[in-house]
């Protein structure tokens, strides 16, 4: 009479856990440094409150990029001449939404100009203005480099604009962005990393020992 063959014993894979491992291991990686980065964020965010609740001016910062210190800040430039339109849907400071009017003005002979939204009006049709003296808040301009720019290195240093205090002619006064609307999601994407590792973690799990069992 023959014995019963013994039934081969099943381990648990070598290189497909180490892969799951390792993934694992990255998302939890990525999910601290969205930890870190929401503590920078806070910190930015404090420092441009700050900037809000100075009245000094400050001279406008001449080259992009421009520093953290300065957005936020009153300033005053004299544009010599508005070289450059560039309507914008937008709202006005009592919330009606709107056109704004920016113009790239030339503030000297050579240079990058400066950004300054004069105003909210009702169409795209530029008003009429030739220049002159703006005083205004320094906030980041309406062209920023992308996730993926900044990722591959690529990114061109933004510019920022200056937000006038008082419109032109026949426009009404822009919004000024608030320190309170820079977005901090950091806390948000790094539970979702540590979600998608555990998740990943347990999937893998009950599919190995699915397989080992008898």
């Amino acid at each position: 009479m023959t014995e019963p063959a013994e039934r081969p014993v099943r381990r648990w894979p070598l290189i497909p856990t180490l892969l799951v491992l390792a993934a694992v291991a990255v998302m939890i990686a990525l999910g601290v440094w969205q930890l870190q980065r929401k503590s920078e964020k806070e910190a930015l965010i404090a420092l441009y409150q700050r900037n809000m609740a100075m009245s000094s001016l400050v001279a406008y910062p001449e080259l992009p990029p421009v520093e953290d210190s300065f957005l936020y800040r009153k300033s005053s430039i004299v544009c010599l001449e508005p070289v450059r339109w560039d309507p914008r849907s937008g709202t006005d400071r009592k919330g009606k939404s709107g056109i704004r009017m920016i113009a790239d003005c030339r503030t000297g002979a050579e240079g990058p100009g400066v950004l300054v939204d004069v105003g909210i009006g009702d169409d795209f049709a530029p008003p009429k203005w030739g220049g002159g003296t703006v005083q205004g808040t320094i906030v980041p301009g309406p062209e920023q480099p992308t996730v993926m720019a900044r990722a591959m290195g690529k990114a061109v240093p933004a510019r920022a604009m200056l937000v006038a205090d008082a419109p032109v002619a026949n426009l009404r006064p822009s919004g000024v962005p608030s320190a309170d609307d820079t977005p901090n999601n950091h806390l948000a994407y790094a539970v979702q990393w540590f979600l998608f590792a555990a998740a990943a973690l347990v999937i893998y799990i009950l599919a190995v020992r699915r397989r080992l069992r008898p």
